[in-house]
């Protein structure tokens, strides 16, 4: 099939399977006039690229999953191992945004927000120790 239907079906736009194809995260066929030609195969690895990018994971982090997946030999263990790391870095996230959200609405309840020039917020931005 070629890179639209490809597309299509794994919900990914045709330039970013290019760029995974640019960076060997799925290597496509090459048809007799030079053209990608994926198979079910490759839109399979196109999907577990796109829900694995969607659940948080980085490019090099997709690809060591991709290379766990493909490995018969692996131990579960390792994949495991990935998930909860990525848990703990989502947590750390959300932690940070947690923090953000409550600086902004402290921010918010003190500034008057009428016609005065004062504005606690653009003062805090401006301190150079915001957050």
């Amino acid at each position: 099939m070629n890179i639209g239907e490809a597309a299509r079906q794994s919900g990914l736009p045709p330039k970013t399977i290019r760029y995974y194809e640019e960076i060997g995260l799925v290597v496509a066929d090459r048809a007799s006039n030079g053209y990608r030609d994926y198979s079910d195969n490759h839109v399979h690895r196109l999907n577990f690229i796109h829900r694995s990018r969607d659940l948080g994971f980085s490019v090099e982090e997709c690809r060591l999953l991709l290379s766990l997946y493909d490995d018969n030999a692996r131990e579960s263990a390792e994949v495991k191992a990935l998930a909860l790391s990525k848990i703990t870095e989502i947590d750390a996230k959300l932690e940070r945004l947690a923090s953000l959200k409550a600086t902004l609405q402290h921010l918010a309840e003190t500034c008057h927000g009428d016609h005065r020039p004062d504005c606690p917020i653009l003062e805090e931005l401006s301190s150079g120790h915001c957050c």
